[in-house]
């Protein structure tokens, strides 16, 4: 890390900022954080006063902030996106400009500028998509894979891609609801009980995006597994952890495109991936437009593999969970502050 100078898009984010604190702990000198909002910049700025990071205010929807930003990064790590399913759904081409368009001007710029490697987030709603989030970061996924595949092996950049599900502690995830409406005394609002949700703290999603600078091949996408729990066991884990046995739960319906469960890799994904242990790598579909061998031969390996999801990975039941969270350094703050009430 000590020559590299690495480009966060959305910096200011629960995950932009979770990386940024691990590049600086990792003695990395130059750290630039490129996002539009210079309210959460300067907080950050003012929290930090570190000389080792550089604010770039812009859009990703705007290539020349993007390239300005850009210039002399040798590793890219790209976060920024709309990431809440139902204001996406209401605003879907707003998701398509950020999430996808957005995208492509980073993805072009970093190859213009001969950027070494660029990890681009995605998320399991991009597997199977029922809504506008999910449907604009699986063109994401598509857009990156596309200009890897026109890039090629030997080009100077590796484009690759993480996806991950839930990640708690992150911004809009249920854990600070639920201790938020304990501390408001007002009941919990789960939406399904039974919805499974992988349940990753934020530190295994960095490592992930580690995990794909180092190893990552023109097009790869990585995977981190984890365990999963329902959203009815991860309340009473958190009424539990707060001395609030009896505090009331409220089912309030399922919210605009939500899935029961969260899917990580599709079947035909698997058929393509390594397992690596804590990871899978899947290598991208480097097939062109002549079809014609792959309609005679057929594939007989998909059959073979299952989807990954929250459903049918590891389940922890509500000590589990418990543990889980109260190894998480954001519930210890957290603790610490209901514990001051």
């Amino acid at each position: 890390m000590q020559h590299e100078r690495i480009l966060i898009t959305g910096g200011t984010g629960s995950f932009g900022r979770t990386m940024l604190q691990d590049l600086l702990d990792r003695g990395c000198p130059e750290i630039r954080i490129l996002s539009r909002d210079e309210e959460k910049q300067d907080a950050l700025r003012n929290s930090l006063r570190s000389a080792n990071v550089r604010f770039y205010i812009g859009d990703v929807r705007d290539r020349d902030s993007v390239d300005r930003a850009m210039a002399g990064a040798t590793r890219v790590f790209h976060a920024a996106a709309l990431k809440q399913v139902p204001s996406c759904e209401f605003f879907p081409l707003e998701a398509v400009r950020t999430n996808i368009l957005g995208s492509e001007n980073v993805l072009r710029s970093a190859v213009a500028a001969g950027v070494r490697s660029v990890v681009c987030l995605s998320t399991d709603k991009a597997v199977f998509p029922v809504n506008a989030m999910g449907m604009s970061k699986a063109m994401m996924e598509k857009i990156a894979c596309a200009i890897a595949r026109s890039i090629g092996p030997d080009s100077p950049t590796t484009i690759a891609l993480v996806r991950y599900g839930n990640v708690m502690y992150s911004r809009g995830s249920v854990i600070p609801l639920f201790i938020r409406q304990l501390r408001d005394n007002v009941p919990i609002t789960v939406t399904e009980p039974s919805m499974t949700r992988f349940l990753m703290p934020l530190r295994d999603s960095v490592a992930l995006v580690h995990h794909a600078f180092e190893h990552a091949r023109q097009g790869d996408l990585f995977i981190r597994k984890a365990p999963a729990g329902t959203l009815a066991d991860l309340a009473v884990a958190l009424k539990e952890i707060f001395g609030r046995p009896d505090h009331p739960v409220d089912i309030i319906g399922w919210r605009h495109g939500e899935k029961l469960y969260e899917t990580l890799a599709s079947a035909q994904e698997l058929t393509r991936s390594e397992d690596m242990g804590d990871y899978f790598r899947v290598s991208m579909d480097g097939r062109d437009l002549n079809y014609r061998p792959y309609f005679t031969e057929g594939d007989i390996h998909t059959a073979e593999h299952h989807d990954y999801h929250s459903h049918n990975t590891q389940r922890l039941d509500v000590g589990a969970i418990r543990d889980l969270v109260l190894s998480l350094p954001e519930l210890a703050a957290d603790l610490e502050a209901w514990e001051r009430r």
